[in-house]
């Protein structure tokens, strides 16, 4: 009887052990571990001999340079070929009808044109630097085979052909090839003989500064206008309504 006694106290007391440690259980289950917060973090494993990618540009393409065509070439002409004091001069059987001559400064040429036709060409020495040559149309107002130069010196100025009234002309003398002159333009001796010989006063000159420069003209003068001559009285004064005769003769004088 007592060890019967024995084993059911034995068994009450490991139920109620059991039942005691049952809450203990649930709640460990239920229960989150909490995270320690001062634990260091861990370096992060860098691997070496890591070879990074170059940075690929993209090339700029830039767009073809497109070339400016080449201006033309021009030929050279007769011209061209001009050394300084020499010149062309094609006699004419005539020389009829309306004559141009054009003077260019920077080619240091003048042309002379009958009828639209070229009848000679040569070298020229302008106004140097200082005292250069005026640009314009012109006319010849003065013609004097053996002029002197009232301006410098009695300097002589064969052949002149005077376009202004201060001093500037066309004339004979020293052609070196580039401008010389104190304005006026000079000629090789023989083409300013040839041309004074063919010119008329009043004849037109034209002087460019090239040939890509057009010339100022001034205005054409008005023709002056003149009033109509009152007509002539006649013996009879009937003839003339505004003529009134007198009412009597006028006495002759007798004093002495």
């Amino acid at each position: 009887m007592k060890l019967n006694a024995g084993i059911r106290t034995l068994h009450l007391m490991c139920a109620l052990a059991l039942f005691a440690s049952a809450p203990v259980g649930v709640v460990a289950q239920n229960a989150v571990p909490a995270v320690p917060t001062n634990i260091p973090a861990s370096p992060v494993a860098v691997p070496e001999n890591v070879v990074t990618p170059p940075v690929v540009v993209p090339p700029v393409i830039k767009p073809p340079v497109v070339a400016p065509a080449p201006k033309p070439v021009p030929k050279k002409g007769p011209v061209d070929t001009l050394k300084p004091g020499q010149y062309v001069w094609i006699p004419q059987d005539r020389y009829e009808g309306p004559m141009k001559i054009v003077v260019v400064l920077d080619t240091q040429r003048v042309y002379v044109f009958q009828n639209d036709k070229l009848i000679g060409f040569s070298t020229i020495s302008s106004g140097k630097k200082g005292k250069e040559t005026p640009i314009g149309a012109f006319n010849i107002l003065q013609k004097n085979i053996d002029h002197k130069s009232n301006l410098y010196s009695n300097a002589p100025m064969p052949y002149m052909q005077r376009l202004t009234w201060d001093g500037i002309a066309i004339h004979g003398g020293y052609v070196p090839g580039y401008p010389a002159s104190h304005g006026c333009i000079r000629l090789p001796l023989q083409f300013a003989k040839s041309l004074f010989a063919v010119t008329k006063l009043d004849q037109e000159v034209v002087v460019l500064k090239d040939t890509s420069t057009p010339v100022k003209r001034n205005p054409p003068k008005p023709e002056p206008t003149v009033d109509p001559a009152p007509a002539p009285l006649t013996g009879d004064p009937s003839a003339d309504a505004s003529v009134t005769p007198p009412s009597s003769p006028p006495k002759p004088d007798t004093r002495t």
